[in-house]
């Protein structure tokens, strides 16, 4: 096998629709996750909004992504993934135009509330449609690409954030993504569901056709028996099964990868990087609005450096040197608060600081999570765990939304983030520790790591199967 991992213009015209499809879910999910940031100012403003109220529109969202999350594995396996994904999308239509059209701060967090529903849905659907339809030559860096998407989703609500600063017209920024949640909705339609899916509801003649579609070289006969063989060693797929052997380390160690990724404060800085910089000294609403725009800029570049080394470097390595670079940037916060060096026209350090702390968080955590959720199970229990995993994910990111102002208020800055930086330290201890290193091997025998006590059998295959 080479060691060049093949180019992603080798992927299906079907490969190629399924990828996009889910990468557009990828950047609506940035968007909407990204433009309270600059709209929350002029809400604020408008409504006369309490520190506590400001706060309810951003964890509203994240208490309903917590609710999707619950139900998206289930609702899945149930229906489908394809289904699945237009619920998503018809919910994004719907909830992202009714939260631009509300005039009242109930009804606003009503509206985000099903709106986050949606988002929740989508986080644990569109990557396991992903890992699913992908070769595992290229399944990291097509997972990657969906973190991609989200970063670009999140760097464009920053743009039109800061594009309509002058007139405040935060009920546009909420409402934009309607637009392409409605669009992508004529390229979901036409494509068909996973494989594994079919065969999961032994359907198998589907399953043959959606894999001669997607890789028109493959063996469709042969990786029907593959998967076959697969499910057939599972029992159930229930949630007991999650915490009994041989899957009990896999869960734990997902559980806690999930929970590390959001408490280690990356969404402190999406939600609120305006308030942030407003803190350092930096004035004028299109400049707290425009600096966050080139944090995000920077987080694209790292997210999609990410993309091109995943499969040829490996997951441990990538995920290692983003958390140790969120450190570094927590110790320069640190110092930049301690220190006093803020004031008028901003601080440049601090500036410097928390860019760094998002690329390399995008870098690391932000790519990977989702690269090992979907890799963590055997088809029966993956969607289920990547539910699991997302919800501890989004418990830490509601602790985050909730506290954050209300530390950076009563303990100040630098007692802030030195709580950030003892949190990446035990992440960084906790990969160090336990994460696996999956490059380049099938889905199927990444199963025989956790069945053998999180150890790699001497006799686990490596070599790619051609889907994964």
């Amino acid at each position: 096998m080479s060691g060049r991992p093949p180019a992603l213009g080798t992927t299906s015209p079907m490969g190629r629709k399924i990828a996009i499809a889910a990468a557009t879910i990828g950047i609506i999910y940035g968007y909407d996750i990204g433009n309270v940031s600059g709209a929350l100012l002029f809400i604020t403003e408008e409504m006369r909004l309490s520190p506590a109220l400001q706060g309810s529109v951003t964890t509203v969202l994240v208490a309903g992504n917590i609710v999707g999350a619950l139900i998206a594995g289930k609702l899945a396996t149930a229906v489908g993934r394809k289904p699945t994904m237009l619920i998503v999308v018809a919910g994004y239509a719907v909830f992202a135009a009714w939260s631009g059209l509300t005039s009242d701060i109930l009804w606003l967090d009503v509206s985000r509330f099903f709106l986050g529903i949606s988002i929740g849905l989508s986080l644990v659907v569109a990557p396991i449609f992903l890992a699913e339809s992908a070769p595992a030559a290229i399944r990291g860096r097509l997972v990657v690409g969906y973190q991609v998407a989200t970063v670009t989703g999140i760097l464009l609500a920053y743009l039109v954030d800061w594009s309509l600063a002058g007139s405040g017209n935060w009920r546009l920024m909420l409402a934009l993504s309607a637009v392409p949640s409605v669009l992508v909705v004529f390229l979901l339609v036409r494509l068909p569901d996973t494989a594994r899916w079919y065969v999961l509801k032994g359907r198998h003649e589907e399953a043959r056709a959606t894999l001669r579609l997607v890789d028109p070289g493959a063996d469709a006969d042969r990786e029907i028996a593959e998967i076959e063989a697969e499910i057939s060693t599972q029992t159930g797929g229930r949630l007991s099964e999650m915490f009994r052997a041989p899957y009990s380390s896999a869960t734990m160690f997902v559980l806690t990868l999930g929970f590390l990724v959001q408490i280690t404060g990356i969404n402190a800085i999406t939600y609120y990087s305006p308030t942030i910089f407003k803190q350092m000294g930096f004035e004028g609403n299109a400049t707290i609005i425009g600096l966050p725009a080139i944090v995000q800029a920077a987080a694209l570049v790292a997210t999609i450096g990410s993309l091109f080394i995943v499969d040829r470097f490996g997951r441990r390595p990538i995920l290692l040197g983003g958390i140790a670079s969120m450190m570094l940037s927590s110790l320069v916060m640190i110092l930049v608060f301690a220190t006093g060096s803020l004031g008028s026209g901003g601080s440049v350090w601090g500036f410097l600081a928390i860019l760094v702390f998002t690329a390399g968080f995008n870098f690391g955590f932000g790519s990977l999570v989702w690269v090992y959720a979907s890799e963590s199970f055997p088809a029966r229990l993956r969607t289920l765990g990547a539910s699991l995993m997302l919800t501890t994910d989004l418990i830490a990111n509601l602790i985050v939304a909730q506290f954050f102002l209300p530390l950076m208020d009563g303990l100040g800055g630098a007692t802030t983030f030195v709580i950030f930086l003892v949190l990446a330290a035990i992440s960084f201890a906790f990969v160090l520790r336990f994460a696996p290193e999956t490059k380049g091997r099938t889905l199927e025998s990444i199963r025989t790591y956790w069945e053998n006590g999180a150890r790699w059998p001497e006799t686990t295959p490596t070599t790619p199967d051609r889907k994964a």
